[in-house]
Formats: structure tokens, C-alpha cells, sequence
């Protein structure tokens, strides 16, 4: 991969990053032996840069324990400030201190504010923000020093004229092209220096898996060979202003996929008609994609055990792949999923309308009504009453019983 430079740090970035968001589970924690060889694959075949929050788990102590030794320099790191935490002063330098701890290093490579817009950027200046950038800084525990944003285009440049960052980290895909930061966004910010990194690249994998019967045709009729992950990563890619664009990859073969189409997207190397082929791509979408839901998980944990961002996914499957007919593959996800069927019930009926998801999501999207349309959707009279019989008759013979009945 050909590295990309960040103007402000003099620092030679890959083009595509370790996202340590989603690393693979096992019984709810991490894998430490899967994930760690895949960390160790991806930096030995050139990523030399990981992502990962205060917030995401265990995940920067999991980091902290495997980056020793050889992999120790063989990668720069950036983390996050969990900025709905920070209350006092005190919680900034505490916050950063455990975080250190965790990452078994004496500085952090990039430090960045997480999931801010303007109205967070007051609230966490109101308490000494600035005054903790500096002195964390001037003490040698950040080098660099940046923000991830989750607001509205229009205040973009507002936070970023607000301090001398050195990056920003952006939501940005093909199609939410013109959302948060926006296109203009990230050329203002790269034309200050800034390095800009890229969340989402696959829209929560959105971009990169199944798509509507129209969508598919378009992209195998432009090249039959080329996967949707590697149209959707190449736009990105393409773009001069992109830094580095992280991926939350789940396996060996995601990660040499990844790689190699990195290796190959050189700033603007995307024909016109490449680029013509993602825009009807995108239009396909837009009319088939109810609710812009990305499946962050920001909107958790729910107070009341609403799995949000499956009830919300399961939705979207619904018209994204055309599932038809009173009884359809979506309505049985939506049992095994979430109404309670396999596990906890995380159904879009318990929602009470308590509002604590809004102020968190990135989106700015009114789960609260969302939710309403996905319980009209799939929810009815007895529902509770109908888990409890499938729990009773086993998933199994439920799905037989389905299978018959869809062919009467």
C-alpha cells in the first residue's frame, strides 16, 4: 500500500486502518487468539495504523496486551475520549490516564474527542478542554490530537476552526456523501493540513453485503469480478483529501480483501464511469433503504432492552432484499433476534419512549418513531404470547411449520 501523508504531523498513514470496534467475540468477549492473529496479519501485510475508544470494551486493554515487542513500533494508535463521561475537569486527565494504563504506552500516537458536535464541543470546553489538550500535550502523553464528529454539516467547519487540530475522524461512504462533515467538509479540513480518517466506509456493511436485485445487476454489469465491498471501498479511497480509512474486519480473508483493494485505489484513479456506476447504485438505494441507520450501536445500551440497531437493520433487510408475503425471512429474524425467541427479547414493543438513545446517535435520526414503524411492522395482538409458544414448540420445528405453511 502507498502511504499517505498527514501534512500537520508528518506522519506516513496506510490508506487502510485497523477499526478495533468490532473485534470477533467469543461468548461475549473477545477472541484474543482470532483477533490477535488477525491484528498481527494485517500489520505484517502493511496497516500501520488502529483505531480504537475508551468505549469500545476491552478493546484497548485487549491492544495493550498484544502490542509488545516486535508490533510494538510497528504501529501508531488513536483513541478516544469518552466525552459523555466527562463531567469535571479531573474526568478528562483520569480518563486519559487509565487509557494509558490500558495501552501499556507512555503517549498516545493520535487522541481524539469521541462523538462530538457543537453543542458537546461547548459542554466539554465549559470544563477545560483546551487547558487538558495543552498540558496533556506538553507533558508528552498525546502527540496529536483530533476529534471524531457526529453533527450536522452545517457546524462541521464551526468545530473545526475551533482549535489547532492535527486530524478529524468522519463518517463518509458513498452514500452519506453529503452527511456530517460532507464532502466540502473533508476538503476544507485537508486543505488545513488536517488528516482526515474515514468511519463507515461500508455503512455498517450495508455497502458490502447483499443489495437490492437493481443494484446488484448494475455493479456485476460494470464488472462481474469486483465485489460490492471493493466498489464501496475504492470510492472512499479515491478520494485525494482521505487520509486513512478504517474497517472493522472479522477475518483473514476480509483483511487481504481489504488490502488488496487498497494497494490498488490510488487517489483518484476511479474512471467516469466507475464513478457513474456507484451514483446508480446509490439512487437504487435510496429508494429502497427505509431508515439511515448505519448500526453503530452509539443509540446503546436501550434502558429498556430494545436491541435498536437489529430491529432497525432487520427493517431495513426487509425492503433492501424484497422479502415478501406474510411470512417472510425478515419476520423470522425479527423472532430469533430480537422478539425473544433465541435469547432476550430486544423487540421494538418495549421502547417507552424514555428518548436517552437520541441525543446519541450520529444519524440524529428519531429512533423513538422509527421503532413505532418496526413494531407496526412486525409486532401484533399476542405477540409476547406467540414468543413463548415458538420458545415452547423449539425454532426449529417452528421454521419447518413456516416452511409448509409458505407453500399452501
Amino acid at each position: 500500500m502507498q502511504n499517505r501523508l498527514i501534512k500537520k504531523t508528518g506522519d506516513e498513514i496506510s490508506p487502510l486502518g485497523f477499526g478495533a470496534m468490532r473485534l470477533p467475540l467469543k461468548n461475549g468477549k473477545i477472541n484474543r487468539e482470532l483477533a490477535r492473529k488477525q491484528i498481527y496479519h494485517a500489520i505484517d501485510n502493511g496497516i500501520n495504523f488502529i483505531d480504537t475508544a475508551y468505549l469500545y470494551g476491552d478493546s484497548e486493554k485487549f491492544l495493550g496486551e498484544i502490542l509488545q515487542g516486535e508490533y510494538r513500533d510497528r504501529v501508531m494508535i488513536s483513541t478516544k475520549m469518552p466525552s459523555i463521561h466527562i463531567k469535571k475537569y479531573e474526568d478528562m486527565e483520569n480518563a486519559l490516564n487509565e487509557q494509558l494504563d490500558r495501552l501499556k504506552r507512555d503517549y498516545i500516537d493520535y487522541y481524539l474527542i469521541h462523538s462530538v458536535d457543537l453543542k458537546a464541543m461547548n459542554r466539554l470546553l465549559k470544563r477545560g478542554l483546551i487547558e487538558f489538550l495543552n498540558k496533556a500535550r506538553s507533558e508528552g502523553k498525546i502527540k496529536h490530537i483530533g476529534f471524531s464528529y457526529h453533527g450536522p454539516r452545517e457546524e462541521f467547519e464551526i468545530v473545526l476552526d475551533g482549535y489547532d487540530w492535527d486530524v478529524v475522524m468522519v463518517q463518509y461512504n458513498y452514500f452519506d456523501e453529503n452527511v456530517q462533515a460532507s464532502m466540502e467538509g473533508i476538503e476544507y479540513a485537508a486543505s488545513k493540513g488536517m488528516g482526515v480518517f474515514v468511519m463507515e466506509p461500508l455503512k455498517g456493511g450495508i455497502l458490502a453485503g447483499k443489495m437490492p436485485s437493481e443494484a446488484e445487476k448494475i455493479f456485476r454489469d460494470a464488472d462481474s469480478n469486483r465485489s460490492n465491498a471493493e466498489w464501496a471501498l475504492r470510492w472512499v479511497l479515491n478520494n485525494r483529501n482521505v487520509t486513512c480509512v478504517f474497517s472493522g474486519m472479522n477475518s483473514i480473508e476480509q483483511i487481504d480483501e481489504n488490502i488488496a483493494i487498497a494497494r490498488k485505489t490510488a487517489p483518484m484513479s476511479m474512471s467516469f464511469e466507475e464513478l457513474e456506476t456507484v451514483e446508480l447504485v446509490k439512487r437504487v438505494l435510496r429508494n429502497s433503504l427505509k431508515i439511515n441507520c448505519s448500526t453503530c450501536g452509539y443509540c446503546m445500551p436501550c434502558p429498556r432492552g430494545v436491541n435498536i440497531p437489529e430491529c432497525l437493520k432487520i427493517y431495513n433487510e426487509k425492503y433492501l432484499f424484497e422479502h415478501k408475503g406474510l411470512i417472510n425471512e425478515s419476520l423470522i429474524d425479527y423472532f430469533q433476534y430480537v422478539g425473544g425467541v433465541m435469547g432476550k427479547p430486544g423487540n421494538a414493543g418495549q421502547c417507552n419512549g424514555c428518548g436517552k438513545c437520541l441525543r446519541k446517535c450520529p444519524q440524529k435520526l428519531d429512533i423513538i418513531e422509527e421503532l413505532k414503524t418496526v413494531r407496526k411492522e412486525f409486532e401484533f395482538p399476542g405477540f409476547k404470547y406467540f414468543v413463548s409458544f415458538i420458545r415452547y414448540i423449539g425454532f426449529p420445528l417452528y421454521k419447518y411449520i413456516l416452511k409448509i405453511l409458505n407453500r399452501l
